[in-house]
This record gives structure tokens, sequence and C-alpha cells, in this order.
């Protein structure tokens, strides 16, 4: 009997831990944006959290994006050899890069170096009770720790995102000209050709949430850390598998309302 109780015990303290764990994320989200009014608490922060979230991010997000763009020209070339006209690598480099992989690998990097950076430090916080001492002292630990982590994604992912499409996409022009006997000419007109402004637009909308995703996801598991130490890696592991996980959602389903 206990061989059927035990996995239908589990499933259901996993049901249950996921329940409170989204229960508390959504309270922490209504918290925070009662907590904007605070600007005397928050706004001192903000341009620390921006340099921290997004400038800090730059070389991670540049050199991924570099080698993409390097890959998808290769791979393309490859791909559409005696089938299709070679400018069509252009068309397929600057497509791919500006509505997929430019703001999902550059999400997905960040949540590892961001996500996680955030979830030690407030887990730490917690931990050591100092979260504690500022409610003591009567300040709001959501309007200083969450507010300006929050909307430093929302405002400096976006950045970081052009930055790595744009990377990418040179990286796959001079690829064009150097490895595949393409001229610029050539690699322009299928970048041109099927460009549309709404692809940035769409790159945008998505690095907005992703940046929202992985800074809220970081404070969440922070803030609610337990169990000293052991607790904060826990937190801090969760935090990037959660955020993972959920930037890939993010990705489905703008793709299947936005596209």
């Amino acid at each position: 009997m206990s061989v059927i109780v035990r996995p239908l015990q589990a499933v259901g303290r996993g049901a249950l831990h996921f329940v409170v764990a989204i229960g508390r994320s959504g309270y922490l989200a209504i918290d925070a944006i009662q907590a904007l009014r605070k600007l005397d608490l928050w706004g001192p922060h903000l341009l620390s959290q921006m340099a921290r979230v997004g400038v800090d991010s730059v070389p991670i997000a540049l050199f991924i994006a570099t080698f993409t763009g390097i890959v998808l020209a290769l791979q393309a070339s490859y791909t559409f050899t005696g089938a299709m006209p070679l400018y069509f690598v252009g068309t397929l480099v600057g497509k791919t890069m500006v509505l997929e992989l430019g703001p999902v690998l550059t999400g997905l990097a960040l949540a590892g170096r961001v996500g996680a950076s955030i979830a030690a430090e407030i887990g730490t916080m917690r931990v050591t009770e100092q979260i504690d001492a500022l409610e003591t002292l009567a300040y709001d630990p959501v309007a200083y720790l969450v507010v300006p982590r929050v909307l430093a994604g929302a405002i400096m992912f976006p950045v970081v995102v052009m930055l790595a499409n744009a990377t990418g996409v040179v990286a796959g022009w001079v690829t064009a000209q150097g490895l595949l006997d393409m001229s610029s000419a050539e690699f322009l007109k299928g970048l041109q050709m099927y460009f549309d402004p709404w692809d940035v637009q769409f790159s945008m909308i998505k690095s907005v949430t992703f940046g929202i995703t992985v800074t809220g996801v970081g404070c969440s598991f922070g803030y609610h850390t337990r169990g000293g130490a052991e607790g904060v890696g826990r937190a801090t592991t969760r935090a990037v598998v959660v955020a993972t996980m959920i930037l890939l959602a993010l990705d489905a389903f703008w793709a299947a309302v936005l596209l």
C-alpha cells in the first residue's frame, strides 16, 4: 500500500508547495505595485540597479549574440546552397536574431546572472535578519529592495536585447562577407527585403516581460528564503530554474498571441 501512497503524498506536497509559492509571489507583486508610490524609498536606488542589471550584463549578452550571429549565417548558407538565393542568409539572420534568439538567449543568460544574484542577495538579507531590521526601522522592504530591481529589469532588458540583436546581425554580416563570399549588397538586400518594424516592437515587448520575470522571480525567491546559507543556495537555484521555465513559456505565449 505504501508503494501507492508515498508517490501520491509526494505529488500532493509538491502541488501544495506550488500553490503556496504562487500565493506568496502574488502577494509580493501586489505589495510591489502599492509600493510604487514610495518614490523616496526606491528612487535613489534605481540608477544603481539599472547599472547592475543592464550595464554589467552587456558583455555576456554581446558575447552570446556575436557567436549566435556567426552560427546563423553559416547554417543559413549551408541550408540554402543550391536551393535559394544566397541573399536569404541576411533575411534569416535578421529575422531569427530579432524575433527569437536575441531576446530568448539574452533572457536565459541574464536569468542565470541577474536572477541568481538578486535571489542570493535578498536571500542573504532575509536569513541574516536585515529585512526584519528594515521593518523595525519602519522602512518598507518591498519598496526598498524589490521595486528598484524589478523596474531596472523592465527598463534595461530591452536595451540589452537591442544591443544583442544589433550585434548578432552585424556578426552575421561580417561572417557572410569573410567566410561565405557574399557582398554587403547581397546580405543587406536579404535583410531589408523582409524587414518589418513590428519585428523590433515584438522583440521589445518580449524583453520587457522577460526583464520583469527574471527580476521578479529572483526577488520572490530571495524574499521568502528560509534555512540559513543552505536555504540561500536552494532559493538561488530555484530562482534560475523557475525564471528559465517562465521565459520559455512566455516566449511561446507571445509568439502565439502577437505573431
